[in-house]
């Protein structure tokens, strides 16, 4: 839900904009910056739907107008000194109009987006001396299996034991829970998906 009146809280600049930068909903990355002026705002504000000024043509924009890949907003920040905004979005598509997903080329993600872009990459590569290659190549049920395995684990450090087992047990268990979306083919957008539904 967007707030009323988070328009007065903005100090555009002499030009009459203020930068936007637009972030994923799903994973934090940032996927553009852009400038709006007090219209733009208000139509974002009004539809829900990401807008932006164009300072090359001097008129307003909806993203995805032509290309179909908009931005739904979910949120709006204004920073603390009121002269940027963040726009918090469900992307469709990709932000770039190169195709990229984002401005910045190929996404950095968080840790966890990271760690399955290099699963992801394990699985197409297979490197000799890969555990998580080996792990592929046994299959799903031995992956299955595996992730039943540290599920345990991590239930048995989180009654019997230190911070720091359940530290390392839980990691071992999101590492392969990576590898068994991987060998289903699951993108892990698919549960950021599924867990922004659940927090609504």
């Amino acid at each position: 839900m967007i707030a009323e009146n988070w328009i007065e809280a903005v100090h555009f600049g002499d030009d009459g904009l203020v930068p936007v930068v637009a972030q994923s909903s799903l994973s934090g990355e940032v996927l553009m910056v852009a400038y709006a002026d007090r219209a733009a705002l208000q139509r974002t504000r009004d539809t829900g739907l990401a807008h932006y000024h164009s300072r090359s043509r001097g008129v307003l924009w909806k993203k995805g107008e032509t290309s179909g890949h908009k931005q739904e907003v979910q949120e709006v920040r204004v920073d603390c000194d009121g002269d940027a905004v963040l726009y918090v979005v469900r992307q469709h598509g990709p932000a770039c109009h190169t195709g990229a997903p984002t401005c910045f080329g190929e996404p950095t993600g968080g840790v966890l987006t990271r760690l399955a872009g290099i699963v992801s990459q394990r699985a197409r590569t297979r490197p000799a001396g890969s555990y998580t290659a080996r792990l592929l190549e046994d299959g799903i049920a031995k992956i299955a299996q595996k992730v039943g395995e540290e599920a345990v684990e991590t239930v048995v450090a989180a009654t019997s034991e230190d911070a720091a087992r359940l530290t390392n047990e839980a990691a071992d268990l999101l590492y392969h829970l990576l590898v068994l979306l991987e060998a289903k083919r699951l993108p892990l957008d698919c549960v950021f998906e599924e867990l922004e539904r659940r927090a609504r």
